[in-house]
């Protein structure tokens, strides 16, 4: 296959910039699109060539596969990355970039179409005796035999979407009396997100944690991992805070289930990156959840602990190379953390907010990364995902990786909009976190959004904040102070990937 001299990135913020930094560096020039609410962005700033799409909406501009294909041939690219979320797993699209000529930097539109289909999924890795949740094999909207199967399985059990994601049409049952109406809601919902009411039935994990291994295949039916990433930390099964390696996979539990890992991607004839997701129960086992076809936001964690830059790599499997390396050749080196950095407030149940970034100091030091793809003075678009950077930290152990991060959030000067950064301080600090003894209920289980809030006026902690504050502005230049919105709900159309 041809070298790619000209790529064009179909996305938008911090991935666009990260996919044309690592192109820029092989030689490669980039073709930026953007919608008329980026017009000023970074993205297209960065890009040797940029060209307006359509109006700010998504289904408008991002989301229009003939619009990029036109742009894409009209400026010479020779192939299209498409960052995650938007068109990244639709297999759709993958297709017709390939039928056009051009090459797609992903999987291929079969492998998404068979891990598109949570059940369908299920059904191809379990031939390669990947673990699976007790549960349906099969899409069920028939209420009565749906409940009959919940009572096998044993409550609690969890109803879940077979066409979503999201979070959308997912509902726990803790007994019987509750079934029926649970699954009315989850079928209703399902269909009205996904045009897909079907659902499966699978065994609830009470303590879960979320753990995936990336996973890199070449088009040669080489297949390797690069090791796991805790992501347990979430709101609204949404991850927040991700971390690699996790601390609590022991070297042979870790073995064994990227052992699992790559046979789900082989299970699919899977090339180029992928995520391969578990569900790990506290009693050591773990459960293939789904397959996720494209780069993810997290995957800067993995490159801090493996030395790989996973966009070139995609770059070069997508021209047809052999992985330049086998799975003994890998090792995990350090423990790196990172925060998504996200315009919500967390003491309003995380809601999207919006502004103008009146103050934007990035924290900078050894160890300390951000991926953004905002400026001060930059509005905050409500179309699009309320991401507006990732903050991720290296050190050579987990502790020492934590207290970086507590460091770079104190860093990171954020005013205009609410964010996710005293959150990720919060967590950073809690003893459950620290001692890597957290689940997916983290945030219900130790989070209240008074935790957030600043010691009334008057009090000890009050004035021991005010005057370091003002011991420490007598030395550097006052910043600007971070903005309260007091707005009770979202006003953010949420796009989120």
């Amino acid at each position: 296959m041809a070298k790619i001299k000209k790529l064009l990135v179909a996305n938008r913020g911090e991935i666009a910039l990260r996919v044309m930094r690592s192109a820029k560096e092989m030689g490669i020039r980039t073709v930026a699109v953007f919608s008329e609410a980026d017009r000023n962005a970074m993205h297209v700033r960065f890009a040797d060539e940029a060209y307006c799409i359509g109006p700010p909406p998504s289904s408008e501009s991002y989301l229009r596969m003939g619009k990029i294909i036109e742009v894409a041939k009209r400026s010479g690219a020779h192939a299209i990355h498409p960052g995650y979320g938007f068109l990244s797993e639709n297999e759709d699209f993958a297709e017709l970039v390939e039928k056009e000529g051009l090459i797609f930097i992903g999987p291929s539109a079969d492998s998404m179409r068979l891990m598109g289909s949570k059940l369908a999924a299920k059904e191809a890795v379990a031939k390669f005796d990947v673990p699976l949740v007790p549960g349906t094999s099969t899409p069920i909207t028939d209420i009565a035999e749906a409940k009959a199967i919940a009572k096998k399985i044993g409550y609690p059990v969890l109803i879940k979407a077979s066409a979503g994601g999201g979070g959308k049409g997912m509902r726990v049952v803790e007994n019987e009396n509750d079934f029926e109406n649970q699954m009315e809601r989850a079928i209703s919902e399902a269909t009205a997100a996904f045009g897909d009411g079907s659902v499966f039935i699978e065994k609830y994990v009470l303590k879960p944690r979320h753990i995936e291994f990336q996973i890199f295949g070449d088009k040669h039916g080489n297949v390797v991992h690069l090791f796991e990433r805790e992501c347990s930390i979430q709101r609204r099964h949404q991850k927040v805070v991700e971390e690699a390696p996790s601390a609590v996979l022991t070297p042979e539990l870790r073995q064994k289930m990227g052992e699992a890992a790559v046979n789900a991607a082989k299970a699919a004839n899977y090339y180029n990156a992928g995520t391969i997701e578990f569900i790990y129960d506290e009693d050591g086992s773990f459960y293939f959840l789904e397959m996720n076809t494209r780069l993810q936001v997290e995957h800067p964690v993995t490159e801090l602990i493996t030395g790989l830059d996973l966009v070139k790599l995609q770059i070069r499997i997508a021209e047809g190379e052999e992985l330049p390396f086998r799975q003994q050749d890998l090792a995990i080196h350090g423990h790196a953390i990172e925060l998504r950095v996200c315009a919500e407030d967390p003491a309003n149940s995380f809601l999207p907010d919006i502004g103008t970034l009146q103050t934007y100091t990035r924290p900078q030091g050894h160890g300390v990364r951000v991926d953004d793809g905002y400026e001060e003075g930059m509005k905050i678009p409500v179309h699009y995902d309320p991401l507006l950077a990732k903050l991720v930290v290296h050190a050579q152990t987990r502790s020492l990786a934590m207290d970086k991060m507590i460091r770079a959030i104190e860093d990171y000067h954020i005013s205009g909009v609410e964010t996710t950064l005293g959150f990720g301080k919060f967590v950073m600090q809690h003893p459950a976190f620290r001692a890597g003894n957290f689940n997916t209920r983290f945030i219900e289980n130790y989070f209240k959004p008074e935790m957030l809030k600043e010691p009334p006026a008057g009090s000890e902690e009050s004035l021991a904040a005010a005057l370091a504050f003002v011991l420490h502005h007598q030395q550097k230049p006052p910043t600007a102070a971070r903005a309260t919105s007091t707005a009770p709900i979202s006003k953010w159309r949420k796009n989120r990937v």
